[in-house]
């Protein structure tokens, strides 16, 4: 069995951070317990969205890019709109 690689963003109560684990759970409760320098500070976090990818190199890669403009931009466009539409229909 291949390992999986994924990058995910958190919204953090100041904004949103992304990163990439091949340990999805284990980071997220590290996050939550304030065990991650980059989110301690930036707690309550929740997990916002996640891509699977067998390549660690893509994996990165694609990390990467999502904190580029373009990829901001991408995210903004794609999934920050779809999630907000999720949530008003569930209000």
């Amino acid at each position: 069995m291949k390992s999986m690689y994924y990058v995910y963003s958190l919204k953090c109560k100041d904004g949103y951070y992304l990163g990439c684990t091949d340990n999805l759970k284990d980071r997220i409760k590290r996050h939550q317990k304030g065990q991650v320098i980059a989110t301690s500070k930036r707690l309550p976090i929740n997990l916002m969205f996640y891509f699977a990818i067998e390549d660690k190199y893509k994996a990165f890669q694609f990390e990467k890019y999502l904190k580029s403009g373009s990829g901001r931009a991408f995210i903004k466009k794609h999934f920050l709109k779809f999630l907000c539409t999720q949530i008003q229909a569930k209000i």
